[in-house]
């Protein structure tokens, strides 16, 4: 009996995975789509599937090309069925009026593919580490002064270091920025460092014997000062073609607490911080909707009122409604910190904002 009982929670389990990773049609999905310059995987997936994050269940078979995450701009996609009914995208790649040598074909195809993501928008979050506990900061080496002797604006100048520094190997130089907070519990998530410049270390020092090691400043994004932090840049730190994506956790919820534009509103192609991270098991490749509550409403005696335009005797007395959590759009984790990750906005209704939520989409 056990055993059955067991098997039936088994074979339950697998429908229910099953299910939750069909794939979904939009109502308007086209029947082809051609491929153009600028789209991206994650676009195209999004023109057919209300998931767009299970896009290779859409891309399963491509009888054109070896590889089927290559797609080239000038290919057309069509939507095609398999026998049991599942909907699949093939490439009927269009044929030119002329022909190229193999060789050229080859390259061309190699420097036009389209990818799943602009991976040049994440590449400097994903080489440069941004996010330092105060702890962290405290550990880090730190600029002590330079051969010229004041505050630093070009590059091709030294500075000294306080640790013992592998010659050769590059850092990043930032400045301590701003503190970031958790809205939630008003926990420190660390400081959000400023990348200032790059430099190359061309001597080791001696730090025993108080002796700085020296670096040759290659780059200059602002002042550098004494007391910026040098941290190795990841240079082996390559990024994937294709990211594995999936739905976040079902449990998961958090907000977004930074834009790295600094602006009041974000959207598409965008990096945000959520605060949320490592210890809420949150993993590179979740996909998360972007929410928002719409404006709290007061029942007052006269009727239905904003909260914010409402007396504070109304907001005393008067009931209020649950509003609705809106989806605005969805996010991707990129990178994952202790207590915070950073995301790229993938799709936006509405611009996004601090504090909007996050969840599973």
């Amino acid at each position: 009996m056990l055993k059955e009982i067991i098997l039936s929670l088994s074979l339950l389990s697998c429908s229910l995975v099953a299910l939750a990773d069909q794939i979904t049609l939009n109502d308007d999905a086209p029947k082809t789509h051609v491929v153009v310059k600028g789209d991206t995987l994650w676009d195209i997936s999004a023109l057919f599937l209300e998931q767009p994050w299970l896009w290779p269940k859409l891309w399963r078979l491509n009888p054109e090309i070896n590889n089927p995450h290559l797609i080239y701009p000038g290919d057309v996609l069509k939507l095609v069925f398999d026998e049991n009914g599942e909907p699949m995208l093939v490439v009927e790649p269009v044929k030119p009026s002329y022909k190229w040598s193999p060789k050229i074909r080859q390259e061309k195809k190699k420097d036009s593919a389209i990818t799943l993501l602009p991976l040049e928008v994440i590449a400097p979050f994903v080489r440069y580490d941004h996010l330092f506990t105060e702890d962290e900061l405290e550990q880090l080496p730190h600029i002590i002064g330079s051969d010229e002797g004041y505050r630093m604006t070009t590059k091709d100048f030294k500075v000294y270091v306080n640790k013992d520094l592998e010659v050769a190997q590059s850092y990043a130089i930032y400045d301590k920025g701003e503190e970031i907070f958790d809205p939630e519990t008003d926990d420190s998530l660390g400081f959000y460092v400023n990348l200032v410049g790059t430099g190359q270390v061309t001597k080791r020092g001696d730090i025993e014997n108080d002796v700085p090691s020296t670096m040759s400043v290659g780059s200059v994004k602002r002042e550098i000062h004494s007391g910026d932090y040098v941290v190795p840049v990841n240079e082996g730190q390559l990024l994937p073609a294709i990211f594995s994506m999936k739905a976040a956790n079902k449990s998961l919820r958090g907000s977004i607490v930074k834009a790295t534009s600094n602006g009041r509103e974000f959207a598409k192609l965008e990096v945000v911080m959520i605060n949320r991270g490592i210890d809420h098991d949150v993993t590179v490749g979740d996909v998360m909707a972007i929410k928002r509550t719409s404006p709290a409403v007061v029942d007052t005696g006269s009727g239905p009122a904003y909260s914010v335009e409402s007396s504070r005797w109304n907001k005393i007395t008067g009931s209020d409604y649950k509003m609705p959590e809106e989806q605005l759009g969805e996010l991707m984790i990129f990178k994952v910190y202790q207590k915070a990750s950073m995301a790229l906005i993938l799709h936006t209704e509405k611009p996004a904002r601090i504090n909007d939520l996050i969840t599973a989409p």
